[in-house]
């Protein structure tokens, strides 16, 4: 499926260079908490490509692109420990857990993680624990959706004639409800732009909230699904039509952006059908 792993570089000798980098030690007993990039197994860093070859164990999520499990050294455990909307899913605690044992067990444990580790990834509360257990660990930031999802669509999340604030927004809480502890009216109109994170679901009842808090109702909505991906799609319209979305069957994941810089899609939108054939991004 992933023929790009088999091609011969034509820069072999640029990356050979990288046998010979002094990357930082991964210690066994130790856990690095990874960003995989929003989608192409292409936007890893190099920290995070060079923690997939020294990795014994990989705990990952269910929007790691599989092409990056490829890259990993081939001895390592891989665990799975997705968490997808309305699915079943393994408890938090339980993915915590896990980390602590396999690190305790003398382990170089790897916890790869959709986009950026500390983005609406629970990374914290993984953190918090690792470190309460004195457990040694390394955050490795990774490309997050909102920036770098929305770049493969074409949309600046700033751009000076537009915007010199963002907001970055989850659409759900722990429960998977309309996150209670948002202050809409303050949020509404504080920025040109916000971003959201896993709003598809209640994006009707979230765009009813931000329109009655005095957005307004014909700003640009642009969802960018699959984003980095071959498959990723587009759909634009604006803040007051997002309740004829509700039945529309959106891809996910999605990202959403709401406000003008949406607009540079027509003349930014690079990511064409011939580049979407190469599997690294």
């Amino acid at each position: 499926m992933f023929g790009w792993l088999k091609r011969k570089s034509t820069q072999t000798g640029h990356f050979a260079r990288l046998d010979a980098a002094q990357f930082p030690a991964f210690a066994p007993g130790s856990v690095w908490l990874v960003g995989a990039g929003p989608g192409a197994p292409g936007l890893v860093t190099l920290l995070g490509y060079h923690a997939l070859g020294a990795a014994d164990v990989i705990v990952y999520d269910a929007l790691v692109n599989s092409g990056l499990l490829e890259m990993a050294n081939p001895r390592a455990e891989k665990t799975y420990a997705g968490k997808r909307g309305g699915k079943p899913s393994p408890k938090q605690a339980d993915i915590t857990l896990k980390l602590v044992e396999h690190a305790r067990a003398g382990k170089r444990v790897l916890r790869l993680k959709g986009g950026d580790p500390m983005m609406f990834g629970r990374g914290g509360e993984e953190v918090q624990t690792l470190a309460r257990e004195s457990i040694p660990f390394r955050i490795v930031p990774g490309i997050t959706a909102g920036i770098g999802g929305l770049a493969y669509a074409g949309i600046p999340v700033t751009h000076r004639d537009t915007n010199h604030t963002v907001i970055f927004l989850t659409g759900h809480d722990e429960k998977g409800g309309i996150p209670q502890g948002v202050d809409w009216n303050a949020i509404a109109t504080a920025s040109p732009v916000i971003v959201m994170y896993m709003a598809v679901k209640h994006l009707p009842s979230i765009a009813e909230k931000l329109i009655a808090a005095g957005r307004d109702p014909a700003d640009r909505l642009a969802i960018v699904s699959n984003a980095a991906l071959p498959d990723q799609s587009v759909l634009e319209t604006t803040l007051d039509r997002a309740g004829d979305l509700a039945d529309a069957n959106v891809p996910t994941p999605a990202i959403i952006v709401l406000g003008p810089v949406s607009r540079y899609r027509e003349t930014f939108d690079w990511y064409t059908a011939a580049l979407r054939e190469n599997g690294l991004g």
